[in-house]
C-alpha cells in the first residue's frame, strides 16, 4: 500500500515536470490524429458496413473481394513483383554502394546524379519508361534494336515481361538513394579493419566478403522488409504503364483496390481489400524476421 501511494504521488509530479514538452508537441499530436490516424479508424469502419455507411455487413466486404475471380491473379502478381524487386533491385545498391566506398574522387558528383531520379514524381518516371518501352519503332529499346539491325518488340505488351520490366522501371528510380544510404553505413565502418586486413594480403573481393558486407547486413535487412511492404502496396506503375494488363497480366492488389473505389465506386470492398494486403504485409515482414533470426542462429 506504501509503494503504491508513492507511485500516485510520483506519476503526476513527473507529468507536472513535463508538462512544457507535451504543450510543444501537442498541436504535431493532433495534426497526426486528425490526418493519420483518423482516416484509418474511419477506413477500418467502413470495411465492415455497405457503400452507403448506413447498413453493418460485417465480414461480406471481405469475403467479396477475397472471392473475386481476380483476386488470387492479382495476389500472385503482387508476389512476382516483391520477387523480382529482390532480385533485381535488392542487390543494385549494395554493389554501387561498395563501389563508390572505393573511390576517391568525383564522389559528391556522382552521388547527385545517383539522387536525382528520386526526386522525379513515380508518375513522370512511369511515363517515361512507358514511352522507353513502346512497342513500335519510336520507342527507345526499339531503335537501339533496330540500329543491330533487329525487329521491335511488343515489350510491356508481353505477359511475360510486364511484370519484371516495371520493376526495372522502379528500380531505376530508388537505387540511387538507397545506393547513398548504404554508402553512409559503409563510411561508418572503421578504416583501421580494412588496414589490417590489406597487411595479411586480403584483396578487393575478400574484404568486402568478410569485413563490408558483415557490417551492411543490419541494414540491408532493414531495407528488405521495407522493399517488400513497399513493392507489395504498388499501384501507381502499373496503371500509368499498362492500367494491369495484357490481360490482368501486371494486376496488383493495389491497383485492383484503386478500381473497387475510383471505377467501381465500391468503397467499402476497396477498403477491405487494403485491409486483407495490410494483414499479408505484417504476415510476411513477421515470417522475414524470424527467417533471418534462424539463419543467424
Amino acid at each position: 500500500m506504501k509503494y503504491t501511494a508513492k507511485k500516485r504521488k510520483f506519476l503526476p509530479g513527473r507529468f507536472m515536470q513535463d508538462v512544457s514538452a507535451w504543450v510543444l508537441i501537442a498541436p504535431a499530436l493532433c495534426a497526426l490524429m486528425l490526418i493519420c490516424w483518423r482516416p484509418i479508424f474511419l477506413g477500418f469502419k467502413m470495411a465492415f458496413f455497405d457503400n452507403d455507411g448506413l447498413k453493418y455487413v460485417g465480414l461480406d466486404n471481405f469475403k467479396l473481394v477475397v472471392s473475386d475471380v481476380l483476386f488470387i491473379k492479382a495476389l500472385k502478381n503482387t508476389t512476382l513483383y516483391v520477387v523480382w524487386s529482390l532480385i533485381i533491385g535488392m542487390g543494385l545498391p549494395v554493389v554501387v554502394a561498395i563501389l563508390m566506398n572505393e573511390l576517391i574522387h568525383a564522389t559528391s558528383l556522382i552521388k547527385s546524379s545517383l539522387y536525382l531520379p528520386q526526386i522525379v514524381p513515380v508518375i513522370a518516371v512511369s511515363l517515361l519508361w512507358y514511352f522507353v518501352y513502346l512497342p513500335d519503332g519510336s520507342g527507345l529499346l526499339n531503335s537501339i534494336l533496330g540500329l543491330f539491325g533487329l525487329s521491335p518488340r511488343v515489350w510491356l505488351q508481353d505477359a511475360r515481361l510486364t511484370i519484371p520490366l516495371i520493376i526495372i522501371s522502379m528500380t531505376w528510380r530508388g537505387f540511387g538513394f538507397t545506393s547513398i544510404l548504404y554508402l553512409a553505413s559503409l563510411q561508418g565502418i572503421n578504416r583501421e579493419l580494412y588496414e589490417a586486413a590489406a597487411i595479411d594480403g586480403a584483396g578487393f573481393l575478400r574484404r568486402t566478403v568478410k569485413i563490408t558486407i558483415p557490417h551492411m547486413y543490419p541494414m540491408i535487412m532493414l531495407f528488405g522488409i521495407n522493399q517488400i511492404k513497399s513493392v507489395f502496396n504498388i499501384m501507381v506503375e502499373p496503371l500509368s504503364m499498362t492500367g494491369g494488363g495484357p490481360d490482368n497480366a501486371s494486376l496488383s492488389l493495389g491497383l485492383q483496390s484503386y478500381r473497387y473505389a475510383f471505377q467501381y465506386f465500391r468503397m467499402s470492398e476497396s477498403v477491405a481489400l487494403s485491409i486483407v494486403m495490410w494483414f499479408i504485409i505484417m504476415g510476411v515482414t513477421v515470417i522475414y524476421i524470424y527467417a533471418d533470426k534462424k539463419l543467424e542462429q
